[in-house]
């Protein structure tokens, strides 16, 4: 709860595009907030955002890591940051190896667990994506930094 990372994705399904937008702790990659629409309005960051915050109840001081997209940018969301005593931060312009682990979060996802799937509705990948999220990659999912344990582990320890 020092830095957190967050971005959007798009999932498509035969009822077209599903956006997920995710907030990434950095210190045990866990994600620990995230909502889905279809649609990509500001709406759908502070939704990932509050959930984030609801779960974790960061203290102030945190850092918080996005793109420069005009979700992030926008009025609401910086006061919401502001609100919470977050710190914004944002990628440089272009460069997406600002937000390398929240894109290796989306890569994980896009390949080892929706590379072969063909939705026919959002729903069905809405449920299919928290599945992922909460039984594979904050529960089971092994990472080398952090000495191949899953996000889930390295929370529990460092609550101890």
């Amino acid at each position: 709860n020092r830095a957190w990372v967050a971005d959007i994705t798009a999932i498509w399904t035969l009822e077209g595009w599903l956006y997920l937008a995710a907030v990434l702790d950095l210190h045990d990659r866990q994600l620990v907030g995230w909502a889905m629409a279809d649609h990509m309005r500001t709406q759908l960051v502070l939704d990932a955002l509050e959930m984030a915050v609801g779960r974790r109840q960061p203290k102030s001081g945190l850092i918080h890591h996005s793109d420069r997209g005009s979700q992030y940018a926008s009025h609401d969301y910086r006061s919401t940051l502001d609100r919470h005593g977050f710190q914004a931060s944002m990628s440089r312009k272009g460069n997406c190896w600002d937000n390398a682990v929240m894109e290796r979060f989306f890569g994980s996802l896009k390949s080892e667990w929706l590379a072969d799937q063909r939705y026919g509705t959002r729903q069905a990948a809405r449920r299919d994506v928290v599945e992922y999220i909460e039984m594979e990659y904050n529960s089971c999912r092994l990472h080398s930094t952090l000495g191949y344990q899953s996000p889930r582990e390295i929370e529990l320890a460092t609550a101890a």
